[in-house]
């Protein structure tokens, strides 16, 4: 697909958490402490809300009592409908990739991500849709984090867990993905907490980049 006006961004927004090795494995030593005494097998899922859709440029409002965390992300743009679609058959069901800024709170449980922490106002930046077909090598792509202009963090697409066609693969065993839906595939380890008057910029390879500004709320 290469006429990005037709590219649907319009659907459901479902995050994967976990997904960086890096990540995952620093977590191990609480996997395996109560409540839920083991690592977990299958994909961990959060949705974002539509409130929270954002784009890049405008400004994002945390409230002052509140820790808010930069979230680089590469999204995998759903092209037609799926259901019970194999990780062989899956990449005929992406129809972009996008840079996103999946804004969060601090996690309090990677099990059970909270509504207040990943669904407020603005807390999914979402780039411009880049054709699937237009990205090469989408498991080695750069993630850059930039705040006020100095970078502060980085990632790479090569610690995934799970590719988008096995991401894929596992969601639509038990419910179905439709044109327009935005796979968020997970953040690296080390996010980065932004204050009042910040600039974040989340740049990734070949996807380009968002930027924000970030304002608390009542200054």
């Amino acid at each position: 697909m290469n006429d990005l006006d037709k590219i649907n961004v319009q659907g459901n927004i479902f995050g994967i958490a976990l997904n960086y090795k890096g990540l995952f494995n620093s977590l191990k030593a609480q996997f395996n402490e109560k409540p839920y005494v083991k690592e977990p097998i299958k994909p961990v899922l959060f949705i974002k809300t539509p409130n929270t859709r954002n784009a890049s440029g405008t400004t994002v409002v945390k409230q002052v009592e509140d820790t808010l965390q930069a979230g680089p992300a590469v999204g995998v743009v759903i092209g037609k409908s799926t259901s019970r679609v194999n990780k062989t058959d899956a990449q005929a069901h992406i129809a972009a990739y996008v840079v996103m800024n999946e804004l969060s709170l601090p996690e309090e449980s990677y099990y059970r991500p909270a509504i207040k922490a990943k669904c407020q106002d603005g807390f999914c930046v979402i780039g411009e849709a880049v054709a699937q077909n237009l990205v090469t090598d989408v498991q080695n792509l750069e993630l850059r984090v930039y705040v006020n202009g100095e970078l502060k963090q980085t990632g790479n697409t090569s610690d995934w867990i799970r590719s988008p066609e096995q991401i894929i693969e596992e969601i639509s065993e038990y419910m179905p993905l439709n044109e327009g839906d935005i796979i968020i595939t997970g953040t690296p380890l080390g996010r980065v907490s932004l204050v009042n008057g910040d600039v974040v910029r989340v740049e990734i390879d070949q996807l380009g980049a968002v930027e924000n500004t970030i304002q608390e709320q009542g200054v």
